[in-house]
């Protein structure tokens, strides 16, 4: 049997003392010193974060972007969260394990590497990209969302010929917000918010 992965987390009571809030928040800069501060993080084994909300497991959400149109695909069985499986999504996403940190503490260089490394296991990007933080997300009204926190990514790519590495991933294509409005009930509720949200999110 394999050993229980360990996962990044933040004490939930550093996050009330940033200022806690719903939904998104524009000010990521406000929060990443302090999260990617290693006094402030450490690592849980999954099974306990899971059912922990006096922690926040800290989770990179990808919005990849080509030109006015972004990524959505439908989550496969195959997939880590049974919570999510079936719903669509505009977010690419994954927990930060201590396999992700090459010394003894987690900083802010380690975090970048394991955004990439998540980026380049879900998708295969023929081409250029650029990415920045744009935001973060919480959404304390379900189960899932209470013990994570979303830091949002925006991933402008040069082509949009991109394909997954993943099963999980399925009827990859872009699309515009237009054709996203009407389909929103059946994304999972962080895409919802990062919907909701898009025109900010895109404007930068």
């Amino acid at each position: 049997m394999s050993a229980e992965e360990n996962i990044l987390v933040v004490p939930r009571h550093v996050f009330d003392r940033l200022g806690a809030f719903e939904g998104l928040s524009f000010e990521p800069q406000r929060y990443m010193a302090s999260f990617l501060d290693p006094a402030c993080n450490r690592f849980l084994p999954r099974g306990a974060a899971e059912n922990d909300p006096t922690h926040k497991q800290l989770i990179p959400y990808l919005v990849i972007r080509h030109g006015d149109r972004v990524l959505c695909y439908t989550r496969g069985k195959s997939g880590g969260e049974a919570r999510l499986h079936a719903r669509m999504s505009i977010g690419i996403g994954g927990h930060i394990n201590d396999g992700d940190t090459q010394a003894a503490h987690f900083d802010g260089r380690a975090y970048f590497r394991a955004v990439e490394r998540e980026l380049h296991e879900e998708l295969e990007i023929p081409g250029g990209y650029r990415q920045r933080i744009a935001a973060l997300l919480n959404d304390d009204s379900n189960e899932v969302g209470r013990v994570h926190l979303g830091v949002v990514h925006l991933v402008e790519v040069d082509s949009p010929e991109i394909r997954p590495r993943e099963e999980a991933i399925s009827g990859l294509r872009f699309a515009s917000a237009e054709e996203l409005v009407p389909q929103r009930d059946r994304l999972e509720s962080w895409s919802r918010i990062c919907l909701d949200g898009l025109a900010r999110l895109l404007r930068g």
